[in-house]
């Protein structure tokens, strides 16, 4: 018998006794062969295993169990410095997507992959692709619940905001329906926490993508005021009773065209809208990105006030919102 048909085998057997209900048995089964495939490195039959069991063990409803070989997985790829391609991807991601949605497993599970992808991958904070199924899927698990199961949503943005360029639309509608259980005058705090950020990462696409996305959604709210202005250069939508949402699309506009004396009169202009706001630190790093404005240097800028800015909605919120590790900048679109 080839070694092939032997692994084809031994999958065979497991799953037939996940289908006949023996959990446990299969569970320890499959780690004992794959420890054995380990010892020899035997990396693609130990990949075999681990993923053909730990997916129906997922699609079994055991996510403990499942989740366990999922891990079990990423070490293997971790002692084989397996890289992240197409194969090892496709692979982890068919199990993210197994998961069931309450499995506490998966957290970890995804911690897992981005430190794999991270290690052997072209991105220091993690591949672009496993962000944004890890953030859609904590996104999805917020829209359907509209509780901040696992802290949900922080996660969803942790992730997206590092995700690829399909990123912005999901953060948007994120943070719209977030936004909804909010008071209305609070919608510039949360499009801020998709722009800001976006804009800290140096990702300036995805946060005018973002921009859009958000204030189209927003503008079919009832009762909303909006002007079009246009001139010979842009297009703008102006919010008379969100005077911070109007901030925001100048900041985008004053950003694409490098102009500082546009963020200079900007600042001025709302003083007395931001002084409300937790938005200082992030605008003085946009001011020294952007247009050259150097700012004081304290211990590490650019975490600190990202952490700052997802220390919550801004302000004026019903809800407390609490800090979120900020995510570090990696290779963006």
């Amino acid at each position: 018998m080839s070694a092939t048909s032997k692994i084809e085998k031994t999958i065979a057997r497991q799953q037939e006794k996940i289908a006949e209900g023996a959990y446990y048995e299969a569970h320890q089964q499959l780690r004992v062969i794959a420890s054995r495939y380990i010892k020899q490195s035997n990396w693609p039959a130990a990949t075999d295993i681990l993923f053909q069991g730990a997916l129906s063990l997922l699609k079994a409803g055991q996510g403990g169990s499942g989740g366990d070989l999922c891990v079990f997985l990423l070490d293997v790829f971790n002692k084989g410095e397996i890289a992240p391609d197409a194969g090892s991807k496709g692979k982890l991601l068919s199990l993210l997507r197994a998961f069931p949605k309450d499995e506490p497993t998966r957290k970890k599970f995804i911690a897992e992959m981005v430190g794999w992808s991270s290690k052997y991958g072209e991105y220091p904070a993690g591949d672009s692709e496993i962000h944004h199924v890890a953030g859609a899927l904590y996104a999805e698990g917020y829209a359907l619940t509209r509780m901040d199961t696992e802290l949900d949503p922080y996660e969803a943005e942790r992730h997206l905001l590092l995700g690829t360029k399909d990123s912005p639309t999901t953060l948007a509608t994120l943070e719209y329906v977030w936004y909804l259980s909010d008071e209305s005058h609070t919608a510039p705090l949360y499009a801020a926490r998709g722009i800001l950020p976006y804009l800290l990462t140096g990702n300036l696409r995805a946060a005018n993508k973002f921009f859009l996305l958000f204030t189209s959604q927003l503008s079919q709210k009832s009762g909303l005021q909006v002007q079009e202005v246009s001139t010979s250069s842009s297009d703008l939508r102006v919010y008379s009773s969100l005077p911070l949402l109007n901030f925001l699309g100048l900041l985008l506009l004053a950003v694409e065209r490098g102009e500082a004396a546009l963020f200079r009169q900007l600042k001025s202009h709302y003083a007395a809208h931001l002084k409300d706001t937790n938005w200082s630190e992030a605008l003085d790093q946009v001011g020294e990105m952007y247009f050259g404005i150097k700012m004081p240097r304290q211990g590490n800028p650019m975490m600190d006030m990202i952490g700052n800015m997802f220390m919550g909605g801004g302000g004026g919120g019903k809800k407390e919102r609490r800090a979120v590790g900020a995510p570090a900048a990696a290779g963006l679109d």
